[in-house]
């Protein structure tokens, strides 16, 4: 099947063809219909599969049959900046050959650009929440003639701790609208979310819920955590892997392992939310223009990053939101392109790694490297230190860099 037989506007299908694209996606095949014939949607699908395509297309299609007067609307939310940026940049691509007008909204950068682009008069905008409120508290933006709404990766929105800010926009936009949730994730809180913000929603999954893509290829190495960025410059430098996206769970431990990745003669740099915008723009320009061969980033820095030949993650440390797995190894294999997803384990994060498998409702095979053999051995804890894991909500907390709330004596 092709995009024409999707009743597309013939603008669309030039900038599709122009991108290259020939046959649609499962999801978009999925969801295209179903946006057109004006459904609320709650889509979920492996991240990577084009889930962007599926909700610009439609929206753009039903934007181009009436008439615009500047006034946004539109409005697609994303958790991050880079998200937003890549969300963007698509919408663009696809409708330039139309005269909608896209403004991109979000923090770290100054805000008085944003405005005066609004004022120019835009149709849809793409913004993170935080920013998106600064705009609508201040009146330099207004979404009383809004018509439709995207919250795309609503898991991580709520995860990132934007659920005030959403209710917050929510109080400021038309109830009557059509409303598209998407994630590649679905949990509790997400279908809690899907409750107050669709209406008689159509439930769209493509492949098994909370699934990995799968031309994914997954290896999980044991190795003791004193080992692993040794492990890390030997894999990639015995292979000669370029552009290798590594996870760490915290921004300190990214600064710490690109600097001593660096001393291993591998140009690595380090993107994370302490990072100012341009430092994490400039990051991530030389990494896709392959001047740095590893980027060491944090969930929250890495969510929006879209490079479609990307072939190598490596999981540094497995994260504490079991979900984010999936978010994580989905920068690969992207657009069906087959890819490889390394986790390192040391013995005492196994229960991370049980989680995750109970996510993917899958078993994966745990190896030993020769040479980086675990010494089972070690004792991996402190005598008389408490070894609970840490619930999930606090891991939450500790993964977003946010201090845990301490009970009061």
């Amino acid at each position: 099947m092709s995009f024409s037989s999707l009743s597309l506007d013939s603008r669309l299908l030039q900038a599709i063809d122009e991108t290259g694209y020939t046959t649609p996606t499962a999801i978009q095949l999925a969801a295209i219909p179903a946006i057109l014939c004006k459904h609320d949607i709650m889509a979920g699908a492996q991240t990577g599969t084009g889930k962007t395509a599926a909700f610009t297309l439609p929206i753009l299609h039903q934007l181009l049959s009436q008439p615009l007067n500047g006034k946004a609307k539109a409005l697609v939310l994303t958790p991050t900046r880079e998200l937003a940026q890549q969300v963007f940049k698509n919408i663009e691509n696809y409708a330039k050959h139309t005269d909608i007008s896209t403004a991109l909204v979000y923090g770290g950068v100054s805000i008085n650009p944003q405005i005066e682009k609004i004022k120019q008069g835009v149709d849809i905008v793409v913004a993170t929440p935080g920013r998106l409120l600064d705009h609508l508290i201040n009146q330099s933006l207004h979404l009383d003639e809004l018509q439709y709404m995207v919250f795309d990766e609503a898991d991580r929105m709520l995860d990132m701790g934007f659920k005030d800010e959403i209710n917050n926009i929510l109080k400021r936009v038309p109830s009557q609208r059509q409303t598209l949730l998407f994630s590649a994730t679905f949990d509790d809180s997400v279908y809690g979310l899907s409750k107050s913000l669709l209406t008689e929603p159509k439930l769209i999954e493509v492949g098994e819920r909370n699934s990995a893509a799968t031309k994914v290829e997954q290896i999980v190495y044991t190795v003791d955590a004193d080992r692993k960025r040794e492990l890390t410059s030997f894999l990639i430098g015995s292979k000669n892997w370029k552009q290798v996206l590594i996870f760490t769970r915290t921004k300190q431990g990214a600064d710490a392992l690109a600097k001593e990745m660096c001393k291993d003669g591998i140009k690595t740099q380090s993107i994370h939310g302490d990072k100012s915008q341009g430092a994490r723009d400039k990051a991530l320009a030389e990494f896709k223009e392959g001047k740095t061969r590893a980027l060491v980033a944090t969930d929250v820095a890495a969510r929006g990053i879209d490079i479609l030949d990307l072939q190598y993650v490596i999981n540094y440390e497995l994260p504490y939101i079991a979900e984010d797995y999936i978010h994580r190894i989905g920068r690969t294999g992207r657009a069906g392109k087959s890819g490889l997803a390394l986790s390192l384990m040391s013995p005492d994060e196994e229960w991370l790694l049980t989680a995750v498998e109970e996510v993917l409702d899958t078993r994966l095979l745990q190896q030993w490297l020769p040479g980086y053999e675990p010494d089972l051995t070690k004792v991996s804890t402190k005598s008389g230190k408490n070894t609970r894991k840490p619930s999930k909500k606090h891991a939450r907390k500790k993964a977003l860099g946010q201090k845990p709330n301490r009970k009061k004596r």
